[in-house]
């Protein structure tokens, strides 16, 4: 494992790599001691989505968060982008990191690729708490379906080509002026400086390589995941956390797991709950984590 610092820093968050499953993936961690924690983001975000919840979680737990492949600082090379590639990404990961089994936290648009991760590898999971997430087969399609108030960049992303045509050079604008302030709730939560690291990847050589992939999965995988939810149901403790987006992430989670899943509403929070709501996503995290019997991991 190479470790190097990278992008923006803060204190008390080391920045590394790791080579796993043919990619070089980026990654920051922080805290000592606790159960060890994977935070994995959604779009149009890194790793830095997490900046504020970090360190209220790193208290009392080894926190890591990671860009995806083709997202932050990962590695961008031609390849498959899938939800089911980077599903074995964080499972190789986890075990180069030798910390499973993890409290998985994911958001967005990752939640098909960290639910083929914990119902194909449950060994590596220890809860899973979904975030503003819905998941391909069970409504989250819709989402492109602009006729029914639908977003039109899904489709954008999913066209051949056509996202660096027309994004390329204009990150700043479609982030700052377009998607952040129109999916968030909370002035001033997201400050021109998180705009600018955001920018600062998206705007890299392919920098739209890993949003490209998951979102054109996302089209295609519905099937596969419903029949994948079908065979295999999450198994472990489940947390589902809606904000901007209401109770779809409750009604989506509460499909695929097996036991009852809880559930946290933020009212009055935008789609970035992360970085608009850290303290409350913390609070609804540490009582949901504390409230499991496991393993002190030391």
């Amino acid at each position: 494992m190479t470790i190097n610092k990278t992008g923006v820093t803060l204190t008390g968050i080391s920045h590394h790599y790791a080579e796993v499953n043919g990619t070089k993936l980026h990654y920051v961690s922080a805290g000592t001691t606790g159960t060890p924690i994977l935070l994995v983001h959604g779009f149009p975000e890194t790793w830095w989505t997490f900046r504020k919840l970090i360190p209220l979680l790193a208290e009392n737990h080894r926190v890591f968060a990671v860009d995806l492949r083709g997202f932050g600082d990962s590695d961008n090379a031609p390849g498959n982008y899938d939800s089911k590639t980077s599903a074995e990404d964080l499972h190789f990961l986890i075990k180069e990191l030798n910390v499973g089994p993890v409290h998985l936290t994911g958001q967005d648009i990752s939640g098909a690729t960290v639910f083929r991760l914990a119902v194909t590898y449950p060994e590596d999971v220890l809860s899973f708490t979904a975030i503003e997430m819905g998941l391909p087969g069970f409504g989250l399609e819709m989402l492109a379906d602009v006729t029914h108030g639908g977003t039109w960049y899904i489709g954008v992303f999913a066209a051949p080509n056509i996202p660096e045509m027309l994004l390329s050079g204009r990150e700043r604008e479609f982030l700052g002026q377009f998607v952040f302030p129109t999916m968030s709730a909370t002035p001033g939560a997201i400050t021109e400086a998180d705009i600018g690291e955001f920018v600062r990847t998206y705007s890299r050589p392919n920098g739209w390589r890993g949003t490209i992939g998951l979102y054109q999965s996302m089209l295609q995988e519905g099937e596969d995941i419903a029949a994948l939810a079908a065979a295999h149901k999450l198994s472990m403790p489940v947390l589902a956390i809606g904000a901007g987006g209401g109770e779809f992430t409750f009604a989506t989670i509460s499909q695929v797991a097996s036991g009852e899943v809880r559930s946290v509403s933020l009212d009055g929070v935008g789609h970035y709950a992360a970085l608009e709501a850290p303290e409350k996503v913390a609070a609804a995290l540490l009582e949901f984590f504390d409230s499991m019997s496991t393993i002190n991991y030391l």
